[in-house]
């Protein structure tokens, strides 16, 4: 199995870096785009290593995350909800800095680098804590209710990690019009979480206690 994640977790890193890179320069239609270069490196940076970290201590955990394909019928459109608020955010974000249309200040910027960085850092955690985490709706096999950490405060702090990841985003590239686009990300959200809730409820035990002892599921005191 080593060989065969290793070459598909580089494949997908580097079509990734890759396509991010096609969607920050060839809409701003430069290359001097310090904003882009800065959101390159927040991300892939970190991406890189922690890919490292998982495939040398839980290479389970990393081909789990390489798996994106839903097997809800659900949940197919939601992603391709967030697929279309990606691309709709990152063109707008490079057209916003191209024609000077909204850009937000450097202050502004830098503070959207260290909320990305920190999200990240909290993406790591939580996928410290839950061994089970994949990016597809399903009950695995042995999967036990995690409620520690994170899980002990929210129900879904990958989701709410997410959020903070996705609006951070566009104020990193310095536009304010991609993180109005970018608004739209908690709310589709809202149906992903509910549909996972149903099928966790349905198929996890222990998962309906969780539900009654853990309130909140992505933000404390608001859902």
């Amino acid at each position: 199995m080593g060989t065969r994640l290793l070459i598909s977790a580089l494949t997908k890193y580097l079509a990734g870096l890759v396509l991010v890179a096609a969607l920050l320069f060839i809409p701003a239609g430069m290359l001097c785009y310090w904003n882009g270069w800065l959101f390159i490196g927040l991300l892939f940076e970190p991406m890189l290593i922690l890919g490292a970290v998982m495939f040398v201590k839980a290479p389970e955990l990393l081909e789990k995350r390489l798996n994106t394909r839903e097997k809800e019928d659900a949940q197919k459109s939601v992603v391709a909800l967030s697929a279309l608020i990606f691309l709709g955010g990152f063109i707008l974000s490079d057209l916003d800095f191209r024609f000077g249309w909204l850009q937000l200040p450097k202050p502004v910027v830098i503070i959207g680098a260290v909320v990305l960085v920190v999200s990240y850092g909290l993406y790591a955690e939580v996928m410290r804590e839950n061994a089970y985490l994949s990016r597809t709706i399903e009950v695995q096999e042995g999967q036990k209710v995690v409620d520690t950490g994170l899980y002990g405060i929210v129900r879904h702090p990958m989701y709410a990690v997410t959020i903070l990841l996705f609006l951070s985003i566009p104020v990193a590239l310095g536009s304010g019009l991609g993180l109005i686009v970018f608004l739209a990300y908690p709310l589709i959200l809202v149906k992903r979480i509910r549909n996972e809730e149903k099928v966790l409820a349905g198929g996890l035990a222990g998962y309906t206690e969780h539900m009654k002892k853990v309130k909140w599921r992505i933000l404390p005191f608001v859902w």
